[in-house]
């Protein structure tokens, strides 16, 4: 059976002789050949003999299997150490890492920054990739056993130094400094995923592991045109959720590098410009071995660690599955959300369910595209169990849907509230530059709109989450002009790849779409890609997009039985719905002022009346000032009026003062109101209520 190869033998043999600090002359002379034989092995250009590969063993002190398998390194492991970068020749100074601060430290950023980058990584697209989140919580002798493994010491006077500085940087690490001191405490956070690609590629050159480790703004996706994130900024936020600006990394390659492919270690530090002992540093530092090449001669590159070494560091791994993980030295959540560790592991959960429910769901022909999972220790003991990230118990409602589309049970109309109902999109695709004939608008792609009946313990409801890609949450639309009576609903729209679908239409959705999105990823909007790349009028597609969703959703609900609107038949006897100042019985009103459109009304155990009412509004430039009134129906006399026990705003408007404000441009609002029974002249269920929508004194209605 034929052995495992490593490196090429020219590429290997070059790092030994960087190891063993020996020219090729001088293993020449060893060996008793010529320099101009050594040169050809290295250049690629011969390999030698099996008798000359039991000299090279013998002059490198090694046995001859690690000369023909060349997936190990001379001698002892060179000495780890923190490398500081040298402050820039021409005096430019750099007071933080610009990147970290495009995004805020918070842990649902951190959370959707590098889960996207897991899931664009993943490795073997038939199944899962799996995320986990460990926060740790480091205290006593466990504190200092890992303090002394990363060489604090050494590295503390550089904090001291950095600190001492007067901006944003140097205050946030002055503060970090003197609670370690005081509390003695230390929050590690481990990001790993597992299924995914791993840092691989060269130490300096084009790969993965440079542009995570050695480079900023560099995305190097290699994901088939999927991947969510573009601007290579995500990993920033890693750097950004430590408060000691410190990262060390762990990675399991899925193809191997240098021979190797397991525990690639290495750490790295973002401080700003600072002097110590006279010199002065540029602020980035790396931890681990010293680099033997002399083209880089000084400088700490990734090593190739032991079990024991990885344990230390708190960076060993359940499983040998390629993938990486990242610990953030000195966690937290600036937001100031999350304080204690209860906190953050819940905010964790409940981030990675918002963010990624739909790449956690998978159908019959096809399983998930990921899972999660966070667990919570402090000095190696579990504080809060692992705790799977379950998206159907978070979105019930968009989960049923989604999970519905995967197994190809949809609907094209509701008549059950469990429905799923499934209705395309047109999303015109404008032509890059360059490329479009003339007065050509573009190529339509038909996105995907799946709508199902709200769970009721959902808090928000009444909304379309956006997705392409990996299925990454995107965006949430509120659709405007529903028809009246509309009842609660969850809508997902499926663009690009997330429809599961291939085609020439889907990549180019897909690329459009994504060149639309900021570095957040948060919306479908204007950038400097978007018009720099497409033709002009790339920004009305995508308001068109928009509004083509809004009439889709209004398509649907518009279609579904509305029996059950105005309540009980009874009780719809006993209501009245009327316009408010100046309008009719029958709700018509002369066009500009708003009108009541819809009620539902119910008399509950009290005798109170419990109303949900919708006005249509028209267009303003000032906002609407309206009083709701309650009154009961007689058949002579004025109507007596009653209190509102309650008024509370739904659905774009707000309360102030008992008066409903309404915002220029809005076209639509609900609220709610219970009546008070104490103030009823008559019981509730004996008396018509009507409801009356007024101008308020001084508003513009």
């Amino acid at each position: 059976m034929t052995e495992p190869q490593g490196e090429e033998f020219g590429t290997w043999l070059e790092h030994q002789l960087a190891r063993a600090d020996m020219k090729q002359v001088d293993l020449a002379l060893r060996l008793g050949l010529t320099r101009a034989a050594v040169s050809a092995w290295i250049n690629g250009r011969a390999e030698p003999r099996e008798e000359t590969k039991r000299a090279i063993a013998a002059v490198f002190d090694i046995d001859l299997a690690s000369v023909r398998n060349r997936n190990t390194n001379i001698g002892s492991a060179l000495p780890r150490r923190w490398h500081h970068r040298p402050a820039h020749a021409d005096g430019g100074r750099e007071y933080g890492n610009a990147a970290a601060f495009a995004f805020d430290a918070d842990l649902s950023v951190l959370a959707r920054e590098a889960t996207q980058n897991s899931l664009d990584e993943r490795h073997d697209r038939t199944t899962s990739v799996r995320v986990r989140y460990v926060l740790h919580e480091l205290t006593g002798e466990h504190l200092d056993t890992f303090l002394a493994a990363m060489q604090w010491e050494g590295l503390r006077p550089h904090y001291e130094a950095a600190a001492g500085g007067g901006q944003k940087v140097s205050r946030s690490l002055r503060a970090a400094l003197d609670d370690l001191d005081e509390q003695r405490s230390l929050l590690l956070l481990r990001v790993e995923d597992y299924n995914a690609a791993g840092l691989t590629g060269p130490e300096y050159r084009d790969g993965r592991y440079a542009a995570v480790v050695r480079r900023q703004l560099d995305s190097h996706k290699q994901a088939g045109g999927r991947a969510g994130g573009s601007y290579g900024l995500g990993k920033a936020t890693l750097w950004a959720t430590s408060r000691l600006g410190l990262v060390l990394v762990n990675s399991m390659l899925s193809e191997p590098q240098e021979g190797r492919s397991e525990r690639r270690v290495v750490g790295r530090l973002d401080l700003p410009w600072h002097e110590l002992e006279g010199e002065a540093y540029a602020g980035p530092a790396w931890f681990g071995e010293a680099e033997p090449d002399p083209v880089h001669k000084g400088v700490s590159r990734s090593w190739w660690a032991g079990e024991d070494e990885v344990r230390s560091l708190h960076l060993d791994r359940v499983s040998a599955a390629p993938g990486t993980s990242f610990l953030i030295v000195g966690a937290h959540d600036a937001s100031g959300d999350a304080e204690t560790l209860q906190e953050m592991h819940d905010k964790l959960v409940r981030s990675l369910a918002d963010g990624f429910w739909a790449s956690m769901i998978g159908g019959k022909a096809a399983g998930a595209l990921m899972e999660a999972s966070v667990t919570t220790l402090r000095n190696g003991h579990v504080l809060i169990s692992e705790e799977r990230v379950d998206p159907q118990a978070h979105h019930p409602a968009l989960g049923r849907a989604f999970q519905t589309y995967l197994d190809g049970e949809t609907v094209s109309e509701l008549t059950s509230g469990d429905q799923v109902a499934l209705v395309e999109v047109p999303l015109v695709v404008s032509p890059l530059k360059g490329r479009g004939r003339s007065r050509d608008k573009g190529r339509e792609h038909r996105a995907v709109l799946l709508l199902t009946s709200a769970a009721d313990r959902d808090e928000r409801h009444s909304r379309v989450v956006c997705m392409r890609g990996n299925r990454m949450t995107i965006t949430e639309q509120r659709p405007r002009e529903l028809p009246l009576g509309t009842f609660p609903f969850q809508a997902v729209l499926l663009a690009g790849f997330a429809t599961g679908r291939e085609g020439e239409d889907v990549e180019l959705a897909e690329a459009f779409l994504r060149a639309s999105e900021p570095p957040e990823h948060d919306r479908w909007d204007r950038t400097e890609e978007l018009t720099t790349l497409y033709e002009r009028g790339a920004l009305t597609r995508l308001k068109e997009f928009r509004a083509e969703i809004d009439k889709a959703v209004r398509g649907l609900v518009g279609r579904r039985e509305t029996a059950r609107t105005g309540g009980p038949a009874a009780l719809r006897e006993l209501l009245k719905l009327e316009g408010g100042a100046g309008g009719t019985v029958s709700g018509k009103r002369a066009q500009g002022f708003p009108t009541v459109r819809n009620v539902q009304a119910r008399v509950d155990d009290s005798g109170a009346w419990n109303v949900t009412v919708w006005l249509r509004l028209p267009d303003a430039e000032d906002p609407w000032v309206l009083t709701p009134v309650a009154k009961f129906d007689v058949r002579s006399g004025g109507r007596p009026a009653v209190e509102w026990a309650v008024l509370e705003a739904s659905d774009d408007c707000r309360v102030e003062n008992g008066n409903l404000v309404v915002d220029p441009g809005v076209r639509s609002a609900v609220f709610t109101g219970v009546t008070n029974p104490a103030t009823h002249p008559v019981q509730g269920g004996f008396a018509r209520l009507v409801v009356d929508v007024q101008k308020a004194r001084g508003g513009a209605a």
